[in-house]
């Protein structure tokens, strides 16, 4: 065995020791940590299965154009969402390849000619009601939101359905990132608004966004003035801001490079990103934030990097993601550092409002470090991050998010994404 998995190891022993003992976490929250039997694989696929195809819609448009997605979830999320759809595909190639196709296709089917794709597309199902005040469209009959998402669609096509340099729209899609978002010239991406990372009301934007951050009651104003700037990125920096360079968007991003054989971003990452003191990945930001951002599940998202150096993936494995006062909860990992200030199990702010990444846990998240920890040699640690997912969703079902302590099911209802589980069993 190698050092640093006996390390591992030890560490993850203590952080079940930490559990069990207290460790602020009640007795009856201990099921999670202890030695336990294997979930039931076979019934976790059929779960998966069921709720893949129970949120599969299909259909054509007026003028033609066909289109086919997995709906995030039936209810609060009927319509296309980019990095939604990149990850079911991912998953439906383990029943069914051509759906996996088809979910990608209709992300190009729904591309301007200039490349670009936004973060949700509406199809036959039109955007109304109170929505409109936070959705990110720039005419009302618009038929997807002006910003993005999370890039991560080649690198979906390279392990559903083949190789994404073959696509040109793929190519296309990213010669418009490339000009619209890289703000300076080094590769990175840039956001406009908080939930372009999907990460929505995480507290590492708190002091970026302060409060016109995601879910407060500043938000509704700062999409009105990015509206009418057409989400346009230099325009907003123009204006003054905020915009953000977020590590989880550059890592997907950069996976997406990788699978279409562009340069990697990784070691620019770093030089930008990673913060030697903490040994974290931090956002940047125009202008720069009061306050330093807080310590999130984003900051480990490059352990999924392929070129990630060992020394680097090693100190966020081992001071951050198995430390069991850091992420390494009892349903882990949480997606905000349990000592910091800014974590919270409450996923709705004073006025009920829902406020998301602010400390529950999240599979597609749990998948990234998961990533990590098996291409680092760590593979007890690795089978124990699935084990306890894997029976969090037995035991609470396929939801949006989990409680990091209980793993109570939260959000929204038979969630699409948390399929990615099949990657981790």
């Amino acid at each position: 065995m190698r050092s640093h998995e006996v390390h591992a190891r030890g560490i993850l022993e203590s952080a079940q020791g930490h559990a069990a003992s207290g460790g602020g976490v009640s007795r009856c929250r201990t099921m999670f940590t202890g030695p336990g039997v294997a979930p039931d694989t076979d019934l976790v696929r059929t779960l998966s299965e069921r709720i893949l195809r129970q949120n599969w819609r299909e259909g054509t448009m007026p003028a033609g154009t066909p289109f086919a997605y997995t709906a995030p979830s039936p209810g609060h999320y009927p319509w296309q969402f980019y990095w939604d759809s990149c990850f079911t595909a991912i998953v439906w190639r383990h029943f069914d390849r051509e759906r996996s196709r088809r979910e990608l296709e209709s992300l190009l089917a729904a591309q301007r000619p200039d490349g670009f794709i936004g973060h949700t597309i509406f199809w036959d199902l039109p955007l109304t009601g109170v929505r409109r005040l936070t959705y990110n469209v720039v005419a009302r009959d618009a038929p997807m939101t002006a910003s993005i998402q999370p890039p991560l669609l080649a690198w979906a096509w390279s392990l559903a359905v083949g190789d994404p340099s073959a696509e040109p729209r793929i190519t296309r899609h990213h010669d418009w990132l490339s000009e619209h978002r890289d703000l300076d010239g080094d590769g990175l991406l840039w956001i406009v608004q908080p939930d372009e990372s999907g990460l929505d009301a995480s507290p590492q934007f708190d002091p970026i966004w302060r409060h016109r951050a995601h879910g407060l009651l500043g938000f509704p104003r700062l999409v009105a003035r990015n509206r009418r700037l057409g989400y346009d990125l230099r325009a907003v920096d123009r204006a003054g801001g905020p915009v953000c360079c977020e590590v989880t968007t550059n890592v997907l991003y950069n996976l997406s490079r990788l699978a279409l054989g562009l340069p990697s971003l990784t070691q620019t990452l770093i030089d930008r990103c990673y913060d030697e003191r903490r040994g974290l990945f931090m956002p940047l930001a125009r202008p720069a934030p009061r306050g330093l951002p807080a310590a999130t599940i984003a900051a480990l998202a490059p352990l999924a990097l392929p070129d990630l150096p060992d020394e680097i993936g090693r100190r966020l494995i081992e001071r951050h993601l198995l430390a069991p006062n850091r992420f390494w909860a009892p349903v882990p990992p949480s997606s905000v550092s349990l000592e910091d200030p800014g974590f919270s199990v409450r996923d709705t702010g004073h006025l009920h409002q829902l406020r998301y990444w602010r400390g529950p846990t999240w599979i597609n998240a749990a998948w990234l470090c998961w990533i990590g920890l098996r291409r680092l040699g760590y593979s007890q640690p690795a089978a124990e991050l699935a084990r306890r997912l894997a029976a969090t969703i037995l035991r609470s079902g396929l939801r949006e998010y989990y409680n990091p302590y209980t793993g109570t099911g939260m959000g929204s209802v038979d969630f699409g994404w948390s399929t990615l589980i099949l990657e981790m069993i």
